[in-house]
């Protein structure tokens, strides 16, 4: 996610550079921000700094595509100081069941969202100011507010963990066999069969033999509030999961449309955008 922000004046004697913002604290959960150092394989000057979320045993929060109940977290960062850019990523997510007989598509326990901020002028500390809004639930569902602060010194103290997290996000590749990685892990084919009123998609993916895949789609937009795709079968170490084409918007067409697939296995996500014929 992408956030331009005008340019304010650091505050250098106000905003000292440290490691990581005080906890906000809520009932069940707690964010914070931290600070990871420089990156390493930007052609341009970029800041590593992370959203550590905490959670309860037996709450959890939602991923970009919160599943058949919840809502994704949102991030204002229009505060900030010195800050061009601010590019939010998002670790492979986790299924479970929503308590309503769906699912739903985030995190349990703890997760860090890693965050690449460019600054406005490169010889001057960014300041984050974020307001982030999420959602947690246990046995019931309620919205958090928190607002964080930080100055990014580049000094690395989380760097760790931020790459940790930058580990599990989906890497972008094509549609069809795995070239890039020794993994394994690939979406080899989707297509869309005849019925009403849109249709079904069945999707291949290659994967290790035995290893547990999870697969998920997101349409063009957010308003398309598709049904997660289901594991239908498949031989060895070729899966085949399928989904209805519901939950598309009024006057939607199907055909030609972009949809985006994260497959994620145990040490692998990717993530595919494929064309629906």
């Amino acid at each position: 996610m992408l956030i331009g922000l005008a340019d304010v004046p650091f505050a250098g004697s106000v905003a000292r550079a440290q490691d990581a913002s005080d906890w906000d604290a809520q009932p069940h959960t707690a964010a914070r921000l931290i600070s990871g150092a420089m990156s390493k394989t930007s052609a341009t000057p970029i800041l590593l700094a992370g959203i550590e979320i905490k959670l309860d045993p037996g709450w959890h929060t939602y991923w970009r595509d919160p599943g058949d109940s919840g809502v994704p977290p949102t991030f204002d960062f229009s505060g900030s100081d010195n800050v061009k850019s601010a590019t939010v990523l998002w670790p492979a997510p986790k299924r479970f069941p929503d308590g309503a007989g769906g699912t739903s598509i985030g995190y349990v326990d703890r997760v860090i969202l890693p965050v690449q901020v460019a600054a406005q002028d490169a010889t001057r500390k960014p300041l984050l100011h974020l307001k982030l809004g999420y959602a947690v639930c246990g046995k019931l569902c309620m919205p958090v507010e928190a607002k964080l602060r930080l100055a990014l010194n580049g000094d690395g103290a989380d760097d760790a963990a931020i790459e940790g997290a930058e580990i599990r996000v989906p890497r972008r590749v094509p549609l069809g066999p795995n070239t890039g990685s020794s993994k394994g892990l690939a979406i080899l084919a989707v297509h869309r069969e005849p019925g009403k009123p849109h249709g079904r998609v069945v999707v291949d993916v290659a994967a290790p033999a035995g290893a547990p895949v999870n697969l998920f789609v997101e349409g063009p937009t957010p308003d398309w509030s598709l049904p997660q795709p289901e594991s239908t079968g498949g031989d060895g170490a070729t899966r085949r999961f399928a989904f209805d084409l519901d939950g598309l918007p009024p006057d939607a067409k199907p055909a030609g449309a972009t949809l985006t697939f994260t497959a994620v296995s145990e040490d692998d996500a990717i993530e595919v955008p494929a064309h629906l014929d």
